[in-house]
């Protein structure tokens, strides 16, 4: 684990900065070849369990069609990329004061011609949610696939961000933000930061 956290460590001056100047930042490479192939094929293995995504209180709704799968103790890969976000969390405190308390997160899977239409994950701030951070799972992608996260920074300017392979996302999770229809399987872990008690039943 020591290794994850050293390698990204450059990093996070900058990914304070951007977050504190547009709202949300991007990080390349976030995890060694080999831990990113691990977290992937546990992903793959699981995606029998998978189940129909909702919105709060658990509702199933039109605005989005991924499928996903809540993360425990049981996906130990996906534990370790959690204990990475926990390190973030602690500079996010540190430095902006948000209060973060605790992480919840997912497995994510865009299945051709699903999408997850415009939102924000804690909209007029009705729920914890501090920070969001996707992290891409899948092992190629190519910009015609679509699956692209299109998101408004916080100057109120939009942005177009490829879901290439081992990056991840960081985000104010108030932000306006969608998945386009993606036309390939398109893998991921969605993951929340939150100042306040992870409520399982939400999305």
């Amino acid at each position: 684990m020591q290794q994850i956290i050293e390698s990204i460590q450059h990093d996070i001056e900058q990914i304070l900065d951007d977050l504190d100047q547009y709202g949300f930042a991007i990080v390349n490479q976030t995890h060694s070849a080999q831990f990113a192939l691990g977290l992937l094929e546990e992903c793959l293995s699981n995606l029998n369990q998978f189940r129909e995504a909702a919105i709060q209180s658990g509702v199933v709704s039109k605005i989005r069609s991924d499928h996903i799968l809540w993360i425990d103790e049981k996906l130990r890969m996906a534990q370790q990329h959690i204990k990475l976000l926990q390190e973030f969390s602690e500079a996010f405190n540190r430095v902006f004061f948000m209060g973060i308390q605790t992480i919840e997160a997912h497995f994510a899977c865009y299945n051709a011609g699903e999408f997850y239409a415009l939102h924000r994950d804690n909209p007029q701030k009705k729920n914890d949610r501090m920070i969001s951070a996707v992290y891409y799972l899948h092992s190629e992608w190519q910009s015609d696939w679509g699956g692209q996260l299109r998101l408004q920074d916080k100057n109120d300017h939009w942005h177009m961000i490829e879901p290439e392979p081992n990056r991840m996302v960081i985000f104010q999770s108030d932000l306006l933000h969608e998945v386009l229809i993606s036309k390939r399987q398109r893998l991921s872990i969605t993951a929340w930061l939150r100042n306040g008690h992870s409520i399982w039943s939400s999305e």
